[in-house]
């Protein structure tokens, strides 16, 4: 795996560093405290960047709206030391507010078995990173498996299940959105259009990569499935404050629509957002169909290259 960040400017390698020494001192003082000794005795392994600041096509315009975020793989000892409430809260929390880090950073945190077991499956994703990824952290003697390769036909049984799945649950959270607002509940039309806006990203990245982060955050779901696609991003607009308001009240929505008595959001608010999820809707379907037709014939014509190999 490549280790240098010599393509990227010297801000954002200090800013790396700087997440870096963050994850590694909040992880060791997270893991004090405990008791079992694969917690206590819990290792990171590697803290791996991936997608577009790995592979140097990245947009620096936060004035515009556009600003890549760093997306980092921590991998760890043991699946216990994922969980984000326990070991890796403090951790966002200090780099989210760390003046020296000027772009958000999203973490998804696995055990080695896991990132293993996902590359010797041929999946997408982590074949993705295997290939582009940059270490910025690793201790010796903990390998990344060798990509095997995933057959078309898999993939695209996989990619089909995945799409009949996730697309109906989207529609039906917008269904259940209408009916909040047709009822003036407007709290939960706020939390049903996040649930549905979850529920595409997740169904997108499902087809296209075969994985999706355990997060609830739209904005980073919204920043993975962006990197793979750029034929997303008109679904938002954002050129002005407004804009962004409103996608920042949308991924409140999930914690504070439910729990928080300031949570406010007007019906001007959520039609500009079911305009946008409508559209995003319609992108994500086009996608994934266009994704299982291309694999469809990807094992169509492995299928077709096996035949004549035998006749």
């Amino acid at each position: 795996m490549k280790s240098e960040l010599d393509h990227l400017p010297e801000r954002q390698q200090r800013e790396l560093e700087r997440v870096r020494e963050i994850l590694l001192e909040e992880f060791e003082k997270a893991i004090l405290p405990a008791t079992k000794p694969h917690k206590r005795n819990g290792k990171i392994y590697k803290i791996i960047l991936f997608g577009s600041y790995a592979r140097d096509d990245w947009v620096d315009e936060p004035e515009n709206g556009y600003q890549s975020d760093f997306d980092l793989l921590i991998v760890v000892s043991h699946e216990d030391l994922t969980d984000i409430a326990d070991y890796w809260y403090v951790a966002e929390d200090r780099i989210a507010r760390d003046p020296a880090i000027g772009r958000p950073v999203n973490i998804i945190v696995h055990s080695l078995d896991e990132v293993n077991t996902a590359l010797s499956r041929g999946e997408y994703f982590w074949t993705d990173i295997a290939r582009d990824g940059i270490a910025l952290y690793e201790l010796p003697c903990h390998s990344l498996a060798m990509p095997m390769p995933l057959t078309a036909t898999d993939a695209c049984r996989m990619a089909d299940e995945y799409f009949s799945q996730w697309l109906p649950l989207a529609d039906h959270a917008m269904s259940l959105s209408r009916t909040s607002v047709d009822n003036g509940v407007l709290r939960d039309a706020a939390f049903m259009l996040h649930q549905a806006t979850e529920r595409l990203y997740i169904c997108f990245l499902l087809v296209r990569t075969l994985y999706f982060p355990r997060s609830h955050n739209i904005k980073f779901l919204r920043s993975l499935a962006e990197d793979k696609e750029p034929r997303l991003v008109p679904a938002w607009p954002r050129a002005t404050k407004v804009d962004r308001a409103r996608f920042e009240r949308l991924k409140r929505a999930y914690v504070e629509a439910r729990y928080s008595a300031s949570y406010a959001i007007t019906a001007e608010d959520l039609e500009a957002l079911a305009a946008s999820i409508s559209q995003l809707r319609d992108i994500v379907a086009d996608l994934c169909r266009e994704r299982i037709a291309a694999l469809r014939a990807d094992a169509a014509k492995t299928e077709g290259g096996i035949r004549n190999a035998s006749a």
